[in-house]
């Protein structure tokens, strides 16, 4: 029996079980079965020695961006819009094979934006070449899913449902769980608040699944079942995501009013090119890259060229920012002058822990070398050592 039939058996196991007080045990085992056999089903062969075929595109500009919809819902049209990269647009389904990158150039950054193919149910079991697709979102630091307005709601579950299932949490934020692996001691168990999902006895039971017999787990928070499993996992990745929904121009009023109230949803027409300025802007304020611009000793800040930090990527300190000039620079760095929202008075003296807010101005300010054998007339120009014991000893006299 392969791994997919295992793994829709325990589905199927799962869903004609009863949920109550009794099962619960039992449930949690079959949801740490189904994490364990998805594991492996995203691990290549044995035999195999390359990576596997792909479509990875090297990493360009300050951030990078990821279309994920089903086949036909304008990823491709949207790319042309916001780009100006050429992506073929057609009315029939998978007209996108392969994937196709454009830069968008907003806010003086550019943010590198990818066109996948359409997805299909079943995508985390291999379907549609989803894998390669999803390999590919998981690199990205933010993921667009483009949706039909005009289709059922049922589309954006069954998205979600196979990215979870390859390890993605959209819009989550990793659990405080703390949990660590120990040699001995068997396993220690404690928990900050009150628990109402998991008890002690679910935790040994999982963690045995696991053959985990020696750990140390503290709950700092009310997590579930499916929090454990990730936590011990640990190959999880915490996304945002912002849902696109396409074609609003061929449904009524009151179904665009509904659509863009929902939590992280924007509304678009790429036919009629409407909203888009809006999507940048959600885009921006998702992904919060902070432009800082630099100003040398004594003369004017350069507003053409700013350095871009993220909190994905390295941060927004001012160590960030020394690292992303020069790494040399920390250990030469004497204190930073920020001029900015950041910045209680202007200039004001930061040091390495300073968070940087966007549009901030710094100054970078170096220890100076230390002068050997004093200053002006005090300085010695001699080249004798400088301990008696040092000096060379001279000849006796001859008598």
């Amino acid at each position: 029996m392969g791994i997919i039939e295992k793994i829709k058996e325990i589905e199927a196991e799962m869903a004609r079980t009863q949920k109550n007080k009794a099962t619960e045990y039992h449930l949690g085992q079959l949801k740490a079965k189904i994490a364990k056999l998805r594991t492996q089903l995203l691990e290549p062969p044995k035999g195999s020695s390359g990576g596997g075929e792909g479509f990875e595109v090297t990493k360009y500009g300050h951030g990078r961006v990821a279309l994920i919809g089903f086949p036909s819902v304008g990823k491709s049209t949207l790319l042309t819009l916001l780009t100006g990269t050429h992506s073929e647009a057609a009315s029939y389904e998978f007209t996108t094979l392969t994937c196709i990158p454009g830069i968008i150039h907003y806010n003086d950054t550019k943010i590198q934006l990818l066109d996948l193919p359409g997805i299909i149910e079943g995508a985390s079991e291999g379907k549609g070449r989803g894998r390669q697709v999803i390999a590919v979102s998981k690199s990205s630091d933010l993921v667009l899913m483009v949706l039909d307005a005009s289709k059922s709601e049922g589309h954006r579950q069954i998205l979600t449902r196979e990215l979870e299932a390859v390890g993605l949490r959209l819009n989550k934020k990793p659990p405080q769980i703390y949990f660590k692996k120990k040699k001995t001691g068997g396993i220690s168990f404690n928990s900050t608040v009150p628990l109402t999902h998991v008890d002690e006895k679910l935790c040994y039971q999982i963690l045995h699944e696991y053959k985990i017999h020696n750990a140390e787990v503290l709950f700092r928070e009310d997590a579930t079942v499916d929090d454990l499993i990730d936590v011990i996992e640990g190959n999880r990745k915490y996304m945002k995501c912002i849902y696109v929904y396409n074609k609003i121009d061929v449904i009524g009023i009151d179904d665009v009013d509904r659509l863009a109230r929902q939590l992280n949803s924007v509304v678009i027409s790429c036919n009629l090119k409407l909203n888009l300025d809006r999507l940048l802007a959600k885009m921006w304020e998702e992904m919060g890259l902070v432009r800082v611009y630099t100003k040398p000793q004594g003369q004017q800040p350069d507003f053409t060229d700013p350095a871009v930090l993220s909190a994905d990527r390295g941060g927004c300190t001012i160590e960030a920012m020394c690292n992303h000039i020069h790494r040399s620079l920390v250990k030469d760095l004497k204190y930073a002058l920020v001029w900015g929202t950041s910045a209680r008075h202007y200039p004001q003296h930061c040091g390495l822990a300073h968070s940087l807010h966007d549009e901030d101005v710094i100054q970078i300010v170096k220890k100076k070398e230390k002068e050997e054998g004093g200053r002006g007339r005090f300085k010695s120009h001699s080249t004798a050592p400088a301990r008696i014991s040092d000096r060379e000893k001279k000849a006796p006299l001859k008598t």
